[in-house]
């Protein structure tokens, strides 16, 4: 319970943050081009809100809904997911949307898009001045990776240190790694000290979104970095920080993955945990809790691994982060294939798959890292021309540059209704994948 709460607050948090930063570009070029802007909201409020504030001398009020699914400029003159008939109906006005040029129309549309892409530039490269940039060198994983099923059948084994792809070095591990590995035609490994070649086929990613069990994690030894409190099964064993645990009632477990499985099959029971303290090994007789959790946190890779560190100043910050964001978008956008595959689709998933990006532990580099993540997925995805998103729009608007033919709004009209409802069943859809998962995994 802790773990989901703790992801479902980032996850409402970082939400909030690019909800608003999206409405506010909306609202900054609206009133650039003195457009009237009647709500700004956070989250959706259909029969009532959590928060409304409208200044004596505004003209705009501001609130929180209660229906946390996004948020929502309206912009007068405009014909959005309110569905303003009434509006529409009347002359068009000088302050309205629809009386300005197609120009300025545009750049109102696309300032929701800009600023969310320029908020994921501007945090990671506050990230890499604040922390700079940490990786652990693939060749410094002594004890290699943990392969899923997916990759063993492919040919790798527990215990293989990635080398290279395609005969080009392989620097890190990540999901630039795994896309490398994933469209290679070889992929040399490490093996028990001797190089060894593997050969990819063709279908690989396809097969990981099909088994959805991933590509591989760092192996590393369980040493308990802290416990989680006094009363936790490992603290009422005497177990302490720094001891490392190599067995499980007489199974070896060298790393933490091999305790973690050991430790899934034994929930509600007594067992014996060996370990080293101070070089001498030692076993304690543990009583597991319901989940098989030994209550402790384990040193990360990142404290036992040799680990590179660039670090930047802050006016260097700037281009290394507009390198790494235009990276990651180029990297998402060429995922984007595999959507429209039967594995693609059957892999989407709503806000269960997005709070599972979290860590479960709070961390504000993971966190701003993966806000800035969601930042260029939101500005993507939004950018597509799908009626009732910003990309609907800006389609009609060019064909209107284009053609200097303005669509009806009755066609507007229909053609956001036909959006919305095409937005609500996937939104059904891709949390309804989470709702199975979750179920029957």
């Amino acid at each position: 319970m802790e773990t989901f709460l703790i992801r479902a607050l980032q996850l409402i948090l970082s939400l909030s943050v690019l909800v608003v930063v999206h409405e506010f570009g909306h609202f900054l070029f609206a009133r650039i081009f003195k457009v009237k802007v009647e709500k700004f909201y956070l989250f959706f409020d259909p029969w009532f809100a959590l928060f409304r504030y409208k200044p004596k001398s505004g003209e705009t009020e501001y609130g929180i809904g209660w229906l946390p699914l996004g948020g929502y400029c309206k912009i007068s003159g405009m014909i959005d997911e309110s569905m303003d008939k009434e509006q529409l109906a009347q002359p068009p006005q000088p302050y309205e949307f629809r009386s300005k040029s197609a120009g300025k129309r545009l750049l109102i549309m696309v300032g929701g898009v800009l600023f969310n892409f320029l908020l994921a530039l501007f945090i990671y490269s506050m990230v890499l001045f604040a922390w700079g940039d940490e990786y652990i060198p693939l060749e410094n994983m002594k004890m290699g990776m943990d392969y899923s099923e997916t990759f063993h059948n492919i040919g790798f084994q527990d215990g293989d240190i990635l080398l290279k792809v395609d005969g080009v070095k392989l620097e890190r591990f990540g999901a630039d790694a795994l896309r490398a590995v994933a469209n290679a035609t070889n992929v040399t490994v490490l093996r028990d000290g001797i190089e060894t070649v593997i050969y990819i086929p063709d279908d690989t990613m396809q097969r990981v979104l099909r088994d959805k069990q991933g590509f591989a994690s760092t192996r590393f030894p369980m040493i308990i970095d802290r416990l989680t409190g006094d009363k936790a099964p490992a603290a009422l064993a005497g177990l302490q920080p720094k001891d490392s645990i190599v067995s499980v009632d007489g199974k070896p477990t060298p790393t933490f993955y091999d305790v973690s499985v050991q430790l899934n099959e034994k929930k509600n029971r007594d067992v014996a945990v060996g370990f080293y303290r101070n070089g001498i090994e030692q076993t304690a007789q543990v009583t597991l809790d319901s989940l098989g959790k030994l209550g402790i946190y384990p040193v990360s890779p990142n404290r036992i691994y040799a680990t590179v560190t660039t670090n930047y100043g802050f006016f260097t910050s700037f281009p290394a982060g507009v390198h790494l964001g235009i990276n990651t978008l180029k990297g998402y956008v060429g995922d984007m294939k595999y959507v429209f595959t039967k594995e693609g689709a059957s892999s989407l998933g709503g806000f269960g798959a997005i709070g599972s990006l979290f860590p479960a532990q709070w961390d504000w580099r993971s966190f701003w890292m993966t806000t800035a993540f969601l930042s260029i997925i939101l500005a993507f995805m939004n950018i597509l021309p799908i009626p009732a998103l910003d990309g609907g729009h800006v389609m009609f608007l060019l064909y209107e540059v284009i053609t200097r033919r303005k669509p009806s709004d009755k066609f507007l009209e229909y053609a956001q209704i036909a959006g919305m409802l095409l937005l609500f069943g996937l939104l059904i859809y891709a949390n309804g994948n989470d709702l199975f998962r979750f179920i029957f995994k």
